[in-house]
């Protein structure tokens, strides 16, 4: 099938490298000129393990072009899909202005029968809005032309996003309509040969089933960060709560690692967006909101740990903190309201200097923090850790896992990790020395002498400054 893309962003690029993979021809549209020049010369502006290789191999098949040309794209296309972003407004709604943009530009340059699809996070409702919006243009423009607007969210994890797309666990399509149904269908046949994947629903149903997605992991995490909390003061461990419970088969394992909170581009825009929708008929979802706050006050968890620990040494103050890891989550560059980020600014506001390292996110983190003097990117984990007076985990990259500390210790200020993913054992990180501080595992906050297998510090390797 012929279908057009609108949009080069991350889902538009998944989508449309998977559909092309699965043999349909795709055009992908953005009206960002250096973007598609970029992709036209197999430059991806993001990081997705798979997509370079899957976006190379199908434009040299000819079945994945880019284009910034509406008029051309929906000329060859019988399906067009809407993938642009949806940003939160300052009330927390769902922006849908580049929805309508994409919308309108369709409907000005559509000149035969099409079935546009919105793959958009959008508010309840949108589709029919849409459908509204460009049965009003083609009016205008006495244009005949027959269209109808289905709802296809996304449910994409950023870092397996190709596996996601190629083998979902569900296709949920919002329709009224059966011949659209019909299309559909066809579109993802490729997709359900094992079995059929495919949910049929109303459009109010598939928009409200992403956020309701969304809102259940969120809550989950959430549920998990604020019980640490009390296993903290208790003395009981996160850890063996997380296998207690999740040994029942009605919970299971899924989504149940305390942690310092959630970030990236979904859940904390779609928990924002599904209370402000609530709002607009009354309703007050408290436990999003109990949600929503439970993780901005986690995200704040680990920078009081550092703190408190370093109040024993004349607080954290130019001390120096090697930080490992950036992005929200493992496998991407996205650093949207990383976890990591708001613990960078919040060092940064106490005065000390740090040292990052993310395996693919330090592109992004420069150009977030700019030439900040308080700033080292390092080479890698181990550059971080010179001269530094505590170590902090912040993002669970693989790489991470296997430390040989024998090499670290020496050039350590303090023996100090704080593991804000719980990546590590207590009792292991204890026996090499290590205050070792987690999240929801009892803590020892008691007096620890600076690290007396450190070398002179005159003699600590020197850096050159990556800033």
């Amino acid at each position: 099938m012929d279908i057009a893309i609108i949009g080069a962003g991350y889902v538009g690029l998944v989508t449309a490298a998977c559909f092309a993979e699965m043999g349909h021809h795709v055009i992908c549209l953005d009206i960002n000129e250096q973007k598609i020049q970029n992709l036209q010369k197999g430059i991806i502006p993001i990081y997705e393990p798979g997509l370079k290789e899957l976006i190379k191999r199908n434009v040299e098949d000819g079945r994945l072009s880019f284009t910034t040309d509406y008029q051309l794209a929906t000329a060859i296309s019988q399906v067009c899909f809407i993938a642009v972003a949806t940003p939160s407004k300052a009330d927390g709604s769902c922006d849908l202005s580049y929805v309508f943009s994409a919308a309108s530009s369709i409907a000005q340059h559509m000149k035969h029968q099409l079935l546009i699809v919105n793959k958009s996070t959008v508010s309840v409702g949108t589709a029919s809005l849409v459908k509204q919006h460009i049965a009003q243009i083609l009016k205008e423009k006495n244009k005949l032309l027959c269209f109808d607007v289905v709802s296809n969210p996304e449910f994409l994890k950023e870092g397996n996003a190709i596996n996601d797309c190629m083998k979902p666990d569900r296709i949920i399509i919002g329709v009224d309509n059966l011949d659209s149904a019909k299309i559909m269908r066809e579109i993802y046949s490729a997709f359900t040969i094992n079995h059929d994947r495919i949910l049929i629903m109303a459009p109010s149903s598939a928009e409200l089933a992403k956020y309701a997605a969304n809102a259940m992991l969120a809550l989950r995490i959430s549920f998990m960060n604020e019980l640490s909390s009390l296993c903290e003061k208790t003395g009981a461990s996160i850890n063996d709560i997380r296998i207690a419970i999740g040994a029942d088969q009605r919970i299971g394992y899924h989504f149940l690692y305390a942690g310092m909170g959630y970030g990236g581009s979904c859940f904390p825009k779609d928990i924002r967006a599904l209370c402000a929708t609530a709002e607009t008929y009354d309703l007050d979802l408290s436990l999003m909101r109990a949600t929503e706050n439970v993780n901005i006050q986690q995200k704040k968890v680990l920078a009081d740990k550092i703190c408190h620990y370093f109040n024993q040494f004349n607080g954290v103050f130019n001390k120096t903190i090697a930080i490992w890891g950036l992005s929200f989550k493992p496998h991407t560059d996205d650093i949207r309201e990383s976890p990591a980020l708001s613990l960078i600014e919040i060092l940064l506001s106490q005065g000390a200097n740090l040292r990052l390292f993310d395996p693919v996110a330090m592109p992004t983190m420069r150009e977030r923090l700019g030439n900040c003097p308080q700033v080292t990117f390092c080479k890698d984990e181990y550059e971080t850790t010179q001269g530094a007076d505590a170590i902090v985990l912040t993002t669970e990259w693989r790489q991470f896992r296997y430390i040989d500390f024998t090499k670290i210790i020496p050039f350590l200020r303090h023996l100090a990790f704080f593991d804000g993913r719980n990546q590590y054992q207590p009792k292991e990180m204890e026996k090499l020395g290590f205050a070792y501080f987690g999240i929801g595992i009892p803590t020892d906050y008691s007096h620890k002498q600076p690290n007396t297998q450190n070398i002179n510090e005159q003699n600590i390797i020197p850096i050159s400054s990556t800033n």
